[in-house]
């Protein structure tokens, strides 16, 4: 429309270890696929991690790796010079059809008479007297702290950003008065706020499913909820790691996502648990997008550690885990969860449902909706699971997690 809001560039910084990890295969070969050529990465190849020269461990042809994952790959880049740097990011900002890797050449420790290049300067202080020398070597004539003021004003960024902040809402304001209810609603979904009928909504489906008290599995109760919640949330944007059909995440209103078409509210991740939990963290920190991702249960393992970040991070992802349950014919024992439910409920800052009916499946989609402050975790059966009777009271009581469903005759809980 002429308008450029939304038009910004998303960098990510990398080293020999992040290399040597399993989730940047993951998600650079998931990037590549989707053309996201508003991402650029630098690589800080230095050659050296916690246990001394990578060559022992790491031998990778790293640029003809991402070449074919689909990236552009600028190769031999001097980091050290900011000249070279900067050359190197005007080229990947011209690339817009394919995620960007930027190799630089780096020595780890620059400066250190007896620690550069050497695996004494990855993690620990050089120490007084070798800051001394580095100092020396440098020509650093400044105390600890101390930044000179040339250096100073040529970072300081407030007079540019105010500039261009200014700029940008010019253009925001111009596009408001041509598309004031598309402004609205995306500084509403900036702002990380529901639609203002939300709850409503969820209610009304709420009582709907105690009263059809239909018995299914919550996998598919799960799928229902998203039909009912998503045509009023077109901030969801679902995905699975190639289990859509088996987790249920996809419902009526989804639309994929390709290279050759963003403007759909589905993600198939692929075989990539560990990656689709990353990236989920990564949009839910950008703003603007409710995401959700599906596994098997047990599969929560190869996605542990951005589960966890999700958690440290205070980020609303919503890990969508389905077929709770031993009883899982074919796939055998790598399939059947048992710990995993303990591991989930032992995160701080995780909210873990296990919702037994199709009342209590919507409870727990309304409650991972709403939250902002940390991530949900949604545990769905595969089989079919009877609902349970419940009058107003206890239905209101359903959002606790804990709650009386029926009394005896002598008044204590059963």
């Amino acid at each position: 429309d002429g308008h450029a809001i939304v038009d910004h560039n998303t960098y990510c910084f990398m080293g020999d270890g992040c290399m040597m990890e399993g989730i940047s295969h993951e998600a650079a070969s998931l990037a590549g696929t989707l053309g996201l050529g508003k991402l650029v990465a630098f690589y800080d190849d230095n050659g050296i991690s916690i246990d001394g020269e990578v060559e022992g461990w790491f031998t990778d042809d790293t640029v003809e790796r991402f070449r074919a994952y689909g990236w552009h790959v600028i190769p031999n880049v001097d980091g050290h010079s900011a000249q070279e740097v900067k050359l190197a990011i005007e080229n990947a900002r011209k690339n817009t059809d394919q995620p960007t890797l930027i190799c630089c050449k780096t020595i780890i420790g620059f400066g250190s008479p007896n620690k550069q290049g050497k695996e004494e300067s990855h993690g620990a202080a050089l120490g007084d007297d070798e800051v001394a020398l580095t100092r020396e070597a440098l020509g650093w004539k400044h105390g600890p702290f101390e930044i000179p003021d040339e250096i100073r004003n040529a970072w300081d960024a407030h007079d540019a950003g105010a500039e261009k902040e200014a700029a940008w809402q010019q253009r925001f304001d111009a596009y408001r008065a041509e598309f004031p209810e598309l402004a609205d609603e995306f500084l509403r979904r900036m702002r990380g706020e529901l639609p203002a009928d939300f709850d409503q909504r969820a209610d009304a489906f709420i009582a709907e499913c105690q009263q059809a008290k239909e018995k299914v599995a919550s996998r598919k109760a799960s799928q229902n909820t998203l039909d009912a919640f998503g045509p009023g949330l077109p901030e969801l944007t679902g995905g699975s790691a190639d289990l859509g059909g088996s987790n249920n995440t996809v419902w009526k209103g989804c639309k994929s996502i390709s290279a050759d078409d963003a403007s759909g509210n589905y993600i198939h991740y692929g075989v990539r648990e560990f990656g689709m939990t990353a990236a989920m963290n990564g949009i839910c920190l950008h703003g603007g997008l409710r995401p959700y991702g599906g596994t098997f249960l047990t599969f929560m393992e190869y996605a542990r550690n951005a589960v966890r970040m999700a958690a440290l991070m205070h980020q609303p992802n919503i890990l969508v885990y389905t077929h709770d349950s031993i009883g899982l014919g074919e796939d055998g024992p790598t399939h059947q969860p048992i710990e995993q439910i303990a591991n989930l409920r032992m995160t701080p800052n995780l909210s873990t449902w296990r919702p037994c009916d199709t009342v209590e499946t919507a409870v727990a989609w309304k409650h991972a909706v709403k939250r902002d402050d940390g991530p949900t975790a949604l545990i769905f059966s595969r089989q079919g699971l009877p609902c349970m009777d419940r009058d107003d009271a206890v239905l209101a009581n359903v959002a606790k997690g804990g709650y009386t469903l029926l009394q005896t005759g002598d008044g204590q809980p059963e």
